[in-house]
C-alpha cells in the first residue's frame, strides 16, 4: 500500500479511537499538519491562547520532516494506539 492511502486509511481509523490523551491527539495534530502543510508558519499564537499555542508547538516539533516521513509516522502512531 503506498504511504498516501495508508495515510488516508489511517485518518479513516482515528476517528474510532476513544480516549486519547491530549498528548496523544497533538502528536496526532502535529503530524497531520506537517504531512498536509508542511512547516509550521505564522505568528505563535498568544499566552493566553492555551489551546492555540500548544497545537502550534505540537506542529513546530515536527519541523524540518518531509511530508512522506510526517505520514509514515501518523500512520504508524495510529497503528499503534489502535492495539
Amino acid at each position: 500500500m503506498s504511504t498516501k492511502k495508508a495515510f488516508d486509511q489511517a485518518l479513516k481509523d482515528v476517528k474510532k479511537l476513544s480516549d486519547l490523551s491530549n498528548d496523544q491527539l497533538l502528536q496526532l495534530y502535529g503530524l497531520y499538519k506537517q504531512a498536509t502543510e508542511g512547516d509550521v508558519r505564522g505568528p505563535k499564537p498568544g499566552m493566553l491562547d492555551l489551546k492555540g499555542k500548544a497545537k502550534y508547538e505540537a506542529w513546530t516539533k515536527q519541523k524540518g520532516k518531509s511530508a512522506e516521513k510526517a505520514m509514515e509516522a501518523y500512520v504508524a502512531l495510529v497503528k499503534k494506539l489502535s492495539s
